[in-house]
């Protein structure tokens, strides 16, 4: 598995759609040591546009290409399993954009077969380098808080119109939480390990909306709660993060600014101002209520595929273990149950499972 310091990863995308031509191409093409060679797409006019010089094939073609060391899938989400197992099975390293598949079930079996053969295989979760995530994992190991007994996070939007795309249209791995959902969760699980249990609502409240739009979801811990948030109809004024403890409060306002600017394509990642964040957390000391901000610390997305790049060349572990997509799709799949249900469920997850999540 381990390739010389020396050897170029060639790397084929499958998808170039907006988190294909936004996040991943940038971001693998600013990584020492990745060349992105291939793009699998069904047009080729757009991607060679962006793209001059690189070889566009068809997404299955792309996925069994004998050229290629690292295959990433930013495809409809009904795809991810069938085209990540035949890259698997011709001998390639896979990340697979959110969510990891469609449900737990195909989670286990796509890693089973990467062990099977000695593949390495990952998720982009690419929110774990977000400049709010790295505030609040900084604030939490400060111990300024004391003992958190309650975690808020929010993934907002502002898209009253329904619009004519396959996330909005009823079908496996359609509407909101399918989309956000994988982040929320994967980050709570970074920043506090698995829950206990979960209890779930989610409602399609636009008019003539026919996917979930609306989602309210607490992770239960022992000491904690854990509520995340996601809706197509804020238009802002609530904090991104919060957490409440025994000594003191903190919260976040702000999005993390790296998708904005991959998009205006004006600084890239891993340059000077890439990443950086102009708003400060802020503390609130419980017992004299004291206002202290924060600032955000410096945030890269790269470091994902930076560290997909060191586990190929055997130097550490993969940013994001194929455990934790496990674990993520767990949580993924009892929320579903649980609003469905009506009540608490605890995760489906062996103790072997639970035991080898890493997070």
């Amino acid at each position: 598995m381990t390739k010389q310091i020396s050897d170029l990863i060639r790397v084929g995308l499958i998808g170039y759609g907006y988190a294909g031509k936004t996040l991943h191409a940038p971001l693998i093409r600013a990584v020492q040591g990745m060349e992105l060679s291939t793009i699998g797409s069904s047009r080729p006019d757009r991607v060679l546009a962006d793209l001059p010089g690189v070889t566009v094939l068809p997404a299955m073609e792309t996925a069994t290409h004998p050229d290629l060391d690292l295959i990433v899938i930013a495809t409809p989400n009904d795809s991810h399993f069938p085209l990540a197992a035949a890259a698997i099975k011709a001998g390639k390293h896979v990340v697979v954009d959110k969510p990891f598949t469609l449900d737990l079930a195909e989670a286990r079996a796509l890693v089973a077969l990467a062990r099977q053969h000695n593949r390495l295989l990952s998720v982009f979760q690419n929110r774990r380098w977000d400049s709010e995530v790295l505030a609040t994992k900084s604030v939490i190991q400060s111990g300024a808080l004391g003992q958190i007994t309650h975690f808020e996070a929010h993934m907002d939007r502002f898209r009253p119109l329904i619009r004519q795309r396959w996330r909005e249209d009823p079908g496996p791995g359609a509407g909101l939480w399918f989309d956000l959902g994988p982040h929320l969760i994967d980050l709570t699980l970074h920043l506090f390990g698995l829950p206990d249990a979960v209890l779930a609502s989610f409602a399609a409240l636009r008019p003539g909306g026919r996917t979930d739009d609306w989602a309210h979801v607490q992770l239960i811990y022992p000491h904690m709660r854990a509520i995340l948030n996601a809706t197509l109809l804020s238009s802002g004024g609530i904090p991104r993060m919060l957490l409440h403890g025994t000594r003191a409060s903190w919260a976040k306002y702000g999005i993390d600014q790296q998708e904005k600017q991959l998009v205006e394509g004006i600084i890239q990642p891993g340059t000077p101002g890439f990443g950086d964040d102009p708003d400060p957390g802020i503390l609130f000391d419980g017992a004299t209520g004291t206002r202290t901000e924060i600032p955000a610390p410096p945030a890269d997305q790269i470091g994902y595929y930076n560290g997909v790049r060191d586990a190929i060349f055997g130097l550490a572990p993969l940013p994001v273990s194929p455990e934790s997509a496990i674990a993520v799709m767990a949580v993924l799949e009892t929320t579903f149950a649980s609003s469905e249900q009506g009540r608490i469920l605890p995760l489906a997850l062996t103790d072997d499972e639970r035991s080898a999540c890493n997070v």
